[in-house]
């Protein structure tokens, strides 16, 4: 494994840093079918995205974890932003880094990503064809979500006062104030509304996952571009790649994975359910972790042979 810097291509001004994984026996005077691996919403590469880039690695591919713009050790101001469009961005600007690389077959690149950075990762294969076949694991569309809920069961309309705290804390930005921060899971044990959520606090706030670049939380200005975004916008007519879903069955999130499994254009799509766990559970459980490997991998071996 290489930790590594490259520029962010899209004109903002920021390193991003990422960690590559190799194959065994790998061997530079060789091309490799390579992955790009986003992190979930609050995460950072040293976390769940790590591991599956690392478990893919040990298949075969060249993998990329890497820290969205703002966050983990990539640069960028204000910290902890979260503007979806910049986030599917960056998923093209590590492909951007990865076409760079002798040891890079540009015609076998892949993308995946765990919760939001799946969401993420779906809509940057609607715009970016270099992107040949897409995975996801516990799929959140970060719009979906903050617009409808956790579980589907707000609507559209009512979700308007966050589009006001969002507008709200940019004029409060703007005055000098310091940065509104919103939780992007929840920051207590006490806040979480149910045993899923609560994982969810264990799994970045105690010694299960927690990491010292991942503070949890995200800037409250980026309500004004989350709660309008489709992660799957016009995935009905360009989301052509081979897809793979991996979701739990008992995941709160699971709705979101459906609703792809239901537009994407790609007649070669497919859901891996499995049964028995919960969106967290696929973060970090070994067993859960094992059994999407075994799914990702040959589909990814043969959508990028």
């Amino acid at each position: 494994m290489n930790k590594v810097n490259f520029p962010n291509t899209n004109g903002l001004d920021i390193t991003m840093a990422g960690l590559v994984f190799f194959p065994q026996d790998f061997d530079e005077s060789n091309t490799y079918p390579a992955i790009v691996i986003s992190h979930p919403g609050g995460g950072v590469k040293e976390q769940t995205a790590g591991t599956y880039a690392e478990k893919l690695a040990e298949n075969g591919f060249i993998a990329l974890a890497y820290d969205a713009s703002y966050q983990g050790e990539s640069t960028g101001t204000p910290r902890q932003l979260e503007n979806p469009h910049i986030r599917t961005e960056d998923v093209s600007a590590a492909i951007d880094y990865l076409t760079t690389l002798p040891y890079v077959d540009n015609n076998r690149i892949g993308a995946m990503g765990i919760c939001a950075g799946a969401g993420y990762t779906a809509n940057a294969a609607i715009n970016d064809r270099r992107i040949k076949a897409v995975g996801t694991v516990s799929m959140v569309n970060i719009g979906q979500m903050f617009r409808n809920g956790w579980n589907n069961n707000v609507k559209d309309s009512d979700a308007l006062p966050y589009l006001q705290a969002g507008s709200d804390s940019r004029t409060s930005d703007a005055s000098g104030n310091a940065t509104a921060t919103m939780p992007m899971a929840p920051l207590k044990e006490e806040d979480a509304p149910n045993e899923e959520l609560r994982q969810a606090w264990e799994y970045y706030h105690t010694d299960r996952a927690a990491y010292c670049t991942a503070p949890g939380f995200g800037t409250a200005r980026s309500l004004t571009q989350l709660v309008s975004y489709d992660a799957f916008f016009k995935a009905e007519a360009f989301l052509t790649q081979p897809l793979l879903l991996v979701v739990g069955s008992n995941a709160g999130s699971k709705w979101m994975s459906d609703d792809l499994m239901a537009r994407a254009a790609s007649t070669d799509k497919a859901m891996h359910i499995i049964d028995g766990a919960n969106h967290m559970d696929l973060y970090d459980g070994a067993g859960e972790i094992k059994n999407a490997i075994s799914v990702l991998a040959p589909f990814f071996a043969r959508t990028l042979g």
